[in-house]
């Protein structure tokens, strides 16, 4: 297989975020963010009878300058880096054929064989995105069948297959996952036991991290499972050791990488899924549907 990777950080250089936006990137999308900073990158995979693994991640941060010049500086790098962000968000909805809520804060993307996902973190309160959602998939032509209100769990039937969209507020935030399943026999390693979910974990960064979930610890020693999200079979590949199944349920999860400030989180997780949750490069987790 060949694979190709394209990263960008933008997050106080104005040279760095004009380069990536000199890219054919058209920009739609998520215009109201106030991030001023991004970080953001895309794998890609293909191999034999038109195999083709692709995944996007990106998160946004916010600069707090102290003095005037940063400031000013800020102001210019902060608009470039929301161009760069709508261009991210045009590259994921050609690539899946899926949206993105406005004003995400991070965003993860799968399009393989066997899944097509986007998952987002958003401040915007779980109504506003439900509507979002309703609308953009409305457009489509796409119809909803099934509404569970008390857990903001809709599908939706499309020409592709049925999608599952399922929305869930936490803390100061609200999590979208919006799913496409494909039929197909995976590689062993991958799917997880019956009526369970699996995790595999990953370390992008160049410091150790430790996940913590389900009193389980595991120790990620710097770039260890980086590779996950870049095919299925380099999931399937990752360790055992660093592989957990669950049954399905909500979970905290807590991430501590070296030199960095620990942070946790809620993540649910239904029977028949896998999802990989690796350590970014800037310390944060990034979620991502793997089947």
């Amino acid at each position: 297989m060949n694979r190709r990777t394209l990263g960008a950080l933008l997050a106080g250089s104005l040279v760095v975020a004009t380069a990536v936006l000199a890219s054919p990137v058209a920009a739609s999308l998520g215009r109201e963010s106030s991030a001023d900073s991004i970080c953001f990158g895309w794998s890609r995979t293909t191999g034999v009878n038109n195999y083709l693994d692709e995944t996007w991640w990106a998160v946004r941060g916010h600069d707090t300058p102290d003095n005037f010049v940063e400031r000013l500086l800020s102001i210019a790098v902060g608009a470039v880096a929301r161009g760069a962000g709508a261009g991210f968000e045009t590259r994921v909805s050609q690539g899946t054929g899926l949206p993105l809520p406005e004003s995400w804060s991070i965003a993860t993307a799968k399009n393989s064989p066997f899944i097509t996902s986007v998952y987002a973190e958003t401040p915007r309160d779980l109504a506003a995105v439900l509507g979002f959602y309703r609308a953009e998939l409305g457009k489509r032509g796409w119809i909803e069948t099934v509404v569970e209100p008390d857990r903001a769990v809709i599908t939706f039937t499309t020409p592709r297959g049925p999608v599952l969209l399922r929305l869930s507020r936490q803390d100061d935030r609200t999590i979208a996952e919006l799913s496409l399943r494909r039929p197909g026999i995976a590689d062993p390693g991958l799917p997880p036991r019956p009526r369970q979910a699996k995790l595999v974990l990953g370390n992008q960064s160049d410091e150790a991290a430790v996940i913590t979930i389900a009193d389980q610890t595991i120790k990620l020693p710097a770039h260890a499972g980086e590779k996950l999200a870049d095919s299925d079979s380099a999931a399937a590949e990752i360790p055992d050791s660093q592989k957990i199944d669950l049954p399905p349920g909500r979970y905290k999860v807590t991430l501590k990488v070296d030199g960095r400030a620990a942070e946790s989180r809620q993540f649910e997780v239904a029977a028949n899924e896998t999802w990989g949750l690796l350590a970014g490069t800037d310390g944060a987790l990034l979620p991502m549907r793997l089947y």
